[in-house]
């Protein structure tokens, strides 16, 4: 009995990982605050890679890689490819997208391809085409076509985008990245999800969560706008007929 023991003590040893670590995080700032005169914030986000809670060793060894996802809050977008039909340009082509990031950004510390395998990477949404690879009626390869226009696009204005070599390790596990947030960043709840890396593995994550959010005169008119559409579409019509009425009276003088 006791050799057969000794032999399962073994043998869980072996299924047992070598080490256990995990990912102490935070960010400077939990709120973003847009007023008339907001151009972009600059977020850092910085934490430490360290023995899991109850290990018995007093360090973990690496290296590591890390990488962080910062994610805006999902919508419905459509995307549509225009034809000449006629010397005319139509809308002729469209895709449905639901829950589709307004907003997305990658800051890695090498290169990703590097760092893990490309379908480890798709199935954690660590690259920005596996939101164009995502289950759609409208089929694989006519999601995949439209969802990197989609991205091309998006990437364009800003919204999305990849930093790689956006993560400096400060020591061999202490990291620190910083990201600037647009003043075209949606208003929203974020979520900032950072991954560590060992051997093409992940090995401990974690999220933070942070806001995006109006305040003063345009916090009331996005709020107006959203909850009384009549009314403010009416009081926008009323501002133009008189803005138009006093630039005749002034100009006539």
């Amino acid at each position: 009995m006791s050799r057969l023991a000794l032999i399962l003590l073994l043998l869980l040893g072996l299924a047992l990982p070598v080490q256990a670590q995990r990912l102490i995080s935070s960010l400077s700032n939990d709120s973003v605050q847009i007023t008339s005169s907001f151009d972009g914030e600059r977020l850092t986000f910085f934490g430490t890679i360290a023995p899991a809670a109850g290990a018995e060793q007093r360090f973990v060894e690496g290296p590591f890689q890390v990488v962080v996802v910062v994610l805006g809050p999902a919508q419905d977008r459509v995307a549509r490819r225009k034809t000449n039909n006629f010397g005319i340009w139509l809308n002729t082509e469209q895709v449905a997208f639901r829950r589709f990031p307004s907003y997305f950004h990658v800051l890695s510390s090498r290169r990703l391809l590097e760092i893990a395998d490309i379908n480890l990477l798709n199935q954690n949404f660590i690259l920005p085409e596996a939101y164009a690879m995502a289950p759609n009626p409208a089929g694989f390869m006519r999601t995949l076509t439209f969802g990197r226009e989609l991205i091309r696009i998006m990437s364009e204005e800003g919204l999305f985008g990849v930093q790689e070599n956006g993560v400096q390790f400060l020591s061999d596990t202490f990291y620190s990245a910083q990201l600037t947030l647009p003043s075209s960043a949606p208003p929203g709840p974020y979520i900032a999800q950072t991954y560590v890396f060992k051997d093409g593995q992940i090995i401990a994550r974690k999220s933070e969560g942070f806001s995006v959010r109006k305040i003063g005169f345009e916090r009331f008119l996005a709020q107006s706008a959203a909850q009384s559409p009549l009314l403010y579409g009416l009081a926008c019509v009323v501002l133009a007929l008189v803005t138009g009425w006093l630039g005749g009276v002034i100009f006539r003088r």
